[in-house]
């Protein structure tokens, strides 16, 4: 909504300006009717009032386009998640997957499954397919990424090498995810497949060994992994699908509660550290 009013606030100081000018432009060229009476000076006041009103007209049409997509994106996300749940790069993902013509009730979004031993395990996004469930994992970097898919810690290059930074593996970090997701739906012996998606001005520049059933996809070509999985995957028979779809309902009402999501925070930061730098 704070979007909204300031796109509006923009539309009423791009008026204003434009009056100013053209009352500014059209006393102007009144003038110089009145002082030189040249007829074709009357054509030029004509063509410049249609130029400034197409201008003007053009913005509007701009600026209410923008609006009727943000009120549309806002709305549709909603049958999903919150507009401030989780992160814009995954909320921007619930939308390509929304508009790409998946299922609202099949999308959850940020999830805290309760493990065994009472911790969460939260996760980004899963989708309930008719080839399995996908659980994507959301990472919005820069620079260039360096890894392996046996490697615990991969690395992130800044600054034209000055900067090197270590992140946990996320396909490690996804593939855990759904190992905790499995534990809860053991009974239904589902495929899974892992999809980490990255966003941001990064460049996988040396990746190497990824698994069989996962996949790292910058945010632009995100469709077409899905696409792949559905092409190449036979389709699943889901003997209680209302019960897979109870449990991760579950695990995205525990992300509504604040202690949990403290807790979490918590036992990662304790478990992994956070990002650190390195020379």
């Amino acid at each position: 909504m704070k979007k909204i009013s300031k796109i509006i606030v923009v539309i009423l100081i791009v008026f204003t300006v434009l009056k100013i000018y053209e009352s500014r432009i059209l006393y102007a060229t009144d003038y110089y009717i009145t002082t030189v009476s040249n007829p074709k000076a009357h054509t030029f006041q004509q063509t410049l009032s249609y130029i400034i009103i197409g201008v003007f007209g053009g913005i509007i049409l701009l600026v209410s386009s923008m609006i009727f997509r943000k009120i549309r994106d806002k709305k549709l996300l909603k049958t999903v998640t919150k507009s401030n749940r989780g992160t814009w790069s995954e909320r921007d993902l619930v939308l390509k997957l929304l508009k790409y013509g998946i299922p609202a009730q099949t999308i959850f979004h940020d999830l805290y499954l309760k493990k065994y031993n009472g911790d969460f395990s939260q996760i980004d996004l899963v989708v309930i397919t008719e080839v399995g469930i996908i659980v994507f994992e959301v990472k919005d970097y820069s620079g260039w990424i360096f890894g392996s898919g046996s490697q615990s810690q991969w690395t992130k290059i800044l600054a034209y090498g000055k900067q090197k930074y270590r992140f946990y593996n996320p396909i490690m970090q996804n593939n855990r995810h759904i190992e905790e997701i499995e534990k809860q739906l053991k009974q239904f012996n589902l495929p899974f497949y892992s999809v980490v998606v990255f966003y941001g001005n990064c460049i996988l520049k040396d990746v190497s060994f990824i698994p069989n059933g996962t996949f790292l996809v910058k945010s632009r070509r995100v469709l077409e992994v899905m696409r792949v999985i559905k092409k190449n995957n036979e389709p699943v028979q889901y003997s209680n699908e209302n019960e897979v779809v109870r449990i991760l309902k579950e695990a995205v009402k525990n992300g509504e509660n604040k202690e949990i999501q403290i807790q979490h925070i918590k036992n990662v930061n304790d478990m992994l550290g956070k990002d650190s730098i390195f020379d």
